[in-house]
């Protein structure tokens, strides 16, 4: 039987008092159109990039992270940010963050009318390697370096820190490392740090092991976490992240996404999943969940898939049964 999410969060580890959201409210952050779609080969249309983007705001999700300034010889999905930026029927009181790894990629967000930029390195030095050509020391620089000039420009800076419960070249990643890594990000100046098990490696112990040591050095309201699913772990590890007062949490409609550089990566928590799960434990979202269920629906079509969701899938199962009974 499943316990009141009062009684859950209270019999766990104790709660920190400060949240980046009102405690019984959990805000999402949506990476679908960004993080769920630029590895896919396919060049997807540009009118259903920014169809999908509009659909998420309008379901109620408070943060859509658009699209990514980066290069597209690298990342050739995301070879039309500008057009996708500006281009989008801007909703009212939701942030649309865009990727920038890079000095010049902060220019372009700037040109293009971003408000919020987003950034990313990771634990480790083999992962920083592969992905970014460089050493984790290099990554740090970089990071404080696009960090400042985008401060400068009056943006809102948010961090990703790849890797925190596994590496797929190293393995077991140090609880102490990743917080020496989260604490860089917070004292460079991101408002807020995402911690991304990269490969869905981690477990509830080994989430719980990490914000142990996370907590000593960034406050709870600063961080949030990107949970993959590959081992079907990510609702398990929100909710230990909820035990201890982390109140964002990223995921991708209709669990789209992975990793080019993870091997094993399947990809995001679904958002549907998330969504399903916190209104059933009570906490508020602002996310309308038939909505956001059509939105899975609507994309995964578009790519020519099944949804990833579970919870989205049992919905459209429930919703054909009754129709098919009218």
């Amino acid at each position: 039987m499943f316990r009141s999410s009062r009684s859950l969060l209270s019999k766990a580890t104790p709660l920190r008092r400060l949240y980046s959201t009102p405690a019984n409210f959990v805000k999402i952050v949506e990476v679908g159109p960004r993080d769920g779609l630029q590895n896919e080969k396919k060049l997807i249309p540009t009118p259903v990039k920014i169809e999908l983007i509009e659909r998420l705001a309008n379901a109620g999700l408070p943060v859509v992270e658009a699209t990514s300034f980066v290069s597209p010889k690298w990342v050739p999905q995301m070879g039309d940010n500008k057009e996708v930026f500006t281009a989008i029927q801007k909703k009212s009181g939701v942030s649309y963050p865009v990727l920038t790894p890079n000095i010049r990629g902060v220019e372009g967000a700037l040109a293009a009318g971003a408000e919020e930029v987003a950034m990313f390195t990771a634990v480790t030095e083999s992962f920083n390697r592969k992905n970014t050509n460089c050493s984790t020391e290099e990554a740090v620089e970089r990071m404080e370096a696009v960090t400042k000039a985008a401060l400068d420009k009056g943006l809102r800076v948010r961090g990703y820190v790849s890797c925190v419960l596994g590496c797929p070249y190293e393995g077991v990643v140090s609880p102490i490392a990743v917080a020496q890594m989260a604490k860089k990000m917070y004292d460079a100046g991101c408002y807020e740090i995402s911690l991304g098990d990269t490969i869905g490696v981690g477990t509830a112990g080994s989430m719980a092991r990490m914000l142990d040591e996370v907590l000593k050095v960034v406050p709870a309201e600063a961080l949030a976490v990107h949970c993959h699913d590959t081992y079907g772990q990510a609702l398990a590890n929100i909710l230990k992240a909820m035990e201890y007062g982390i109140r964002v949490v990223d995921s991708s409609v209709a669990g789209l996404g992975g990793c080019p550089y993870a091997p094993g990566a399947k990809g995001n928590v679904a958002t549907e999943d998330v969504v399903y799960m916190l209104h059933g434990m009570g906490f508020e979202t602002k996310v309308n969940l038939d909505s956001l269920v059509e939105t899975g629906r609507w994309i995964s079509e578009q790519l020519g898939r099944e949804t990833n969701s579970r919870a989205g899938a049992a919905l459209m199962t429930v919703k054909a049964r009754r129709q098919a009974k009218l």
